[in-house]
């Protein structure tokens, strides 16, 4: 597609969502803007293909703290922060459930990648109050420009540029640049770039939606 017509397509998309921004700001006063946020986030996440890619890109380039023309985002998606900011090219899977996150340029997520405000969102330390009643702190995660998140992982910690982390696995640690990780939890199992090989029996822990071989060039072969 032309870079004509796509701006063309963009623009109608915005007029067509247009309403939903003056719903947004309502209920962003009535309630407040993560709350509304999740409200049509969940409406517009059921709206398939292209066309549905297109109005939520253009209703999240207003609600979003930064979400870049030139993302994608699939049937399914929901987010929870008016703070998530996505960049350039920015690819999300089907399914991915997205809070205070920083997606970087060229970012992939695979299906059904959640990434939440942090791995303390609700309090636990008081035993005589409920979970759901103690306030949590919510910390921002940033995936680096160039990575790939697998299907079905939890990320829970900042993933550096031009990483890998295996489908299923889950990010606790702050991973170095052009690492490959997976497991549950995740661990470096090689780099981008080096010619060596990962094989299965190198990533023990792992989950059964694991890939069974992860290669240093950043292919993964199930």
């Amino acid at each position: 597609m032309t870079t004509l017509l796509k701006t063309t397509v963009q623009t109608i998309a915005i007029a067509i969502i247009s309403p939903l921004l003056l719903t947004h700001l309502l209920l962003s006063v009535t309630s407040s803007a993560d709350s509304s946020l999740e409200t049509h986030s969940q409406f517009l996440s059921l709206i398939p293909g292209k066309l549905g890619s297109y109005l939520r890109v253009a209703f999240y380039r207003f609600a979003l703290d930064h979400c870049d023309p030139t993302a994608t985002i699939c049937f399914g998606v929901l987010f929870s922060k008016t703070g998530a900011r996505l960049h350039q090219n920015v690819y999300i899977g089907p399914r991915c459930m997205i809070g205070l996150a920083t997606l970087d340029d060229d970012v992939l997520l695979g299906p059904a990648v959640q990434i939440p405000s942090g791995p303390q969102s609700h309090g636990i330390s008081r035993l005589d109050v409920p979970i759901r009643d103690q306030s949590g702190t919510l910390q921002r995660i940033s995936i680096g420009r160039d990575s790939w998140i697998g299907g079905g992982s939890f990320v829970l910690a900042d993933v550096a540029e031009q990483c890998v982390v295996g489908a299923g696995s889950i990010v606790t640690k702050p991973t170095q640049p052009q690492t490959i990780s997976v497991g549950n939890p995740a661990r470096p199992v090689g780099k981008r770039g080096e010619p060596s090989t990962v094989s299965a029996s190198d990533t023990a822990g792992a989950t059964a939606t694991q890939v069974d071989e992860v290669r240093a060039d950043g292919t993964l072969v199930s």
